[in-house]
């Protein structure tokens, strides 16, 4: 049975997650470490890990598997849930893949380091537009489409 995991820290689209899962009728986990409002749909459970480093991650890339969609923004999880055969969506509806995810590893990796050398450099990027929220619905219909032919559905 296909399976949603949503790595819940900061995530944006945990709405538009719960209504898609719904009229799929897929289970949502959605994983953090507290601080998340329970939804009271029957389809999600709200899972909270203790507090550390990961934790959240490694709960979700211990269950994920081939058939499961997970949503995250980690590089490092989205990795260990490529090579497990599960779907993975980022928040703006980028899939990432097996073909792209050896890439994204390493600019994340530069990026890291470019950071550390420099302590003028700030973080932070775009803001998350209601474009990137269409663009994540749309493609979180296809990955659930997807994941159900991955498992002969």
């Amino acid at each position: 049975m296909t399976r949603i995991f949503v790595d819940a820290d900061a995530c944006p689209v945990r709405t538009e997650t719960v209504r898609v899962a719904d009229r799929h009728k897929v289970s949502v986990f959605v994983v953090s470490n507290g601080g998340i409002r329970p939804d009271p749909n029957p389809l999600v459970e709200t899972v909270i890990v203790d507090d550390g480093p990961d934790i959240a991650d490694m709960w979700i890339a211990d269950r994920a598997q081939t058939g499961d969609v997970v949503i995250t923004g980690d590089i490092p999880l989205a990795a260990k849930c490529v090579g497990s055969g599960s779907r993975v969506l980022r928040h703006n509806g980028e899939a990432l893949t097996t073909a792209n995810i050896g890439n994204q590893l390493a600019t994340r990796d530069l990026m890291a380091d470019l950071r550390a050398s420099d302590p003028f450099r700030q973080g932070g990027g775009r803001p998350f537009t209601k474009a990137d929220r269409s663009r994540f619905l749309d493609a979180l219909e296809r990955e659930i489409r997807f994941a159900k032919r991955d498992l002969g559905k």
